[in-house]
């Protein structure tokens, strides 16, 4: 039987033409680049999710959560996972630096050109190349 899809949610985070992301310590996106973000807690809705793993993640306060896209994943790994995950953007102060915690490291910022070279799961580099469409549409 399969198991129940868990609520997940990540945040964007844009400077400038580019984009937050950080390299997962842990599986299961282990070593890949992504948008800070993990598992739902009880009770929590996406917004706050996405706004409390940004935090944990980066010690960026973050606010406004606009939903921007959602994902149903599937892995055949790590035991089958199933999430369902809610992507957020969100507005940050200018002057604060993100610090890699919890299960980040080397926080960076990237063009959505240089996100098509790293490893990342397939749902990044899609944000990425929708970000990069709207930009282009401005």
């Amino acid at each position: 039987m399969p198991a129940s899809p868990q609520a997940a949610s990540s945040a964007i985070l844009e400077r400038d033409g580019r984009f937050l992301l950080i390299r997962r310590k842990n599986p299961p996106m282990a070593d890949l680049f992504a948008f800070p973000g993990g598992r739902a807690e009880a009770g929590e809705t996406p917004a706050e999710t996405a706004l409390r793993e940004f935090f944990e993640e980066t010690g960026i306060q973050a606010r406004n959560p606009t939903l921007f896209t959602t994902y149903d994943l599937k892995s055949e790994k790590d035991g089958g996972q199933h999430f369902l995950l809610s992507v957020f953007k969100i507005d940050a102060d200018l002057d604060v630096e993100a610090i890699a915690a919890d299960d980040a490291a080397d926080p960076g910022w990237y063009t959505a050109e240089e996100i098509r070279r790293l490893p990342c799961p397939p749902s990044v580099r899609d944000c990425a190349e929708k970000l990069a469409a709207l930009d282009a549409d401005r």
